[in-house]
């Protein structure tokens, strides 16, 4: 009899490359498994799930809106109908699907499929990825069978007793990256001579990481850098016509990097957020980072992330705050110290946890 395994949770890349860690870990294990993905239908895990060969299915679901307009108050008025139908929906995916456990990995739609997988008694178990757990997962901690993290201290939010430390599960293609690998400056037409900045402001975009770039591309060309940048959807959808024309063989723009391990295996220094993804991916390629982390991520956390990194000389934190003046200033610096760099990517590949996917498979066994 085949196992079945359900997996919810996205809403950002931060969500959805460690549940498809996840679920292609099953698949090596066991290769007769079936996987069923359910997340919410407006977000890009509905494009980005069914590209990496998995089915899924949608709620119509989504958070607390913190907008005190007109607009805000009245989406805040319709959740708790908006919850019932998804509610209803969830349970009715695994009534169908009769999952033998649930994973949830944070974001909206884990919230109803979850609580609707233990209803109907199938055990859950959470995996989450930052040091300040989202209002989801802490909603399920108390019923989930396994709490998986990457972050001590979270005794705080969840049942100490269900904790276990694994880290953040990677995409397979990162972990066995090749650096500097020729292939990979082919497929993006880049020099290998010259040195390459690689710009994520993670998968849906970052507006002051996008704007610092926007006003300083002629910098890359007069120091012969080559920049890599990934704008996130909405940005490219209304960049400026004069900005795309701009490229060159020392510039490129992308909405999104699907193939992330090529552009990696160039990347010489990562300007990034500071997600518990990309600090877990960053630790893993070992190269000089400048963490630029979101200042309005829940309690803060991405900027613990960042210190928890710049504390160890492996990454540079700049508060978003002053960015646009800092950032370039601070990029050329590194650009220019060689020897701080090897130091920076020596640091970084130090707090690398490349088992943790192993970890996590682990526990779902178990439960």
């Amino acid at each position: 009899m085949k196992t079945r395994f359900l997996i919810s949770g996205g809403g950002t890349g931060g969500h959805i490359f460690p549940a498809l860690a996840i679920a292609n870990k099953i698949k090596q294990e066991n290769p007769d498994a079936e996987i069923l993905f359910v997340g919410a239908s407006d977000k890009m895990e509905m494009k980005r799930v069914p590209e990496a060969g998995y089915p899924i299915e949608g709620l119509d679901i989504y958070g607390i809106s913190r907008d005190f307009s007109l607009k805000g108050i009245w989406r805040n008025a319709k959740l708790p109908f908006v919850l019932f139908k998804a509610m209803r929906k969830a349970r009715k995916i695994i009534r169908n699907f009769k999952p033998d456990i649930a994973i949830g990995v944070g974001g909206f739609a884990s919230g109803p499929a979850l609580k609707a997988a233990d209803q109907l008694g199938v055990p859950t178990l959470l995996q989450e990825q930052n040091s300040y757990p989202g209002v989801t997962n802490k909603m399920l901690a108390p019923k989930a069978k396994r709490i998986c993290v990457a972050y001590s201290g979270l005794e705080k939010y969840f049942p100490q007793e269900k904790i276990v430390m694994t880290g953040n599960p990677i995409r397979a293609e990162i972990l066995n990256l090749k650096r500097k690998d020729p292939k990979a400056y082919e497929y993006f037409d880049f020099k290998p001579e010259r040195k390459t900045i690689l710009v994520v402001g993670g998968s849906l975009g970052a507006r002051t990481l996008n704007e610092t770039m926007a006003a300083h591309l002629d910098d890359f060309r007069k120091t012969d850098l080559q920049l890599l940048w990934q704008t996130g959807e909405s940005f490219y959808k209304n960049i400026d016509s004069k900005l795309l024309a701009e490229q060159d063989d020392h510039v490129r723009i992308l909405p999104f990097i699907r193939n992330m391990n090529d552009a990696y295996s160039m990347a010489d220094i990562i300007i990034s957020r500071a997600g518990a993804l990309a600090i877990a991916e960053l630790s893993v390629v070992g190269v000089p980072a400048i963490l630029v982390p979101f200042p309005y991520a829940a309690e803060d956390h991405q900027t613990y992330n960042a210190k928890a990194l710049s504390t160890k000389d492996a990454a540079v934190l700049i508060p978003d705050s002053v960015a646009r003046e800092e950032l370039m200033p601070t990029l050329m610096q590194l650009v220019n110290d060689p020897a701080r760099c090897l130091a920076m990517g020596e640091n970084m590949h130090a707090l690398a946890q490349p088992d943790a996917i192993d970890h996590i498979y682990q526990e779902i066994e178990k439960v």
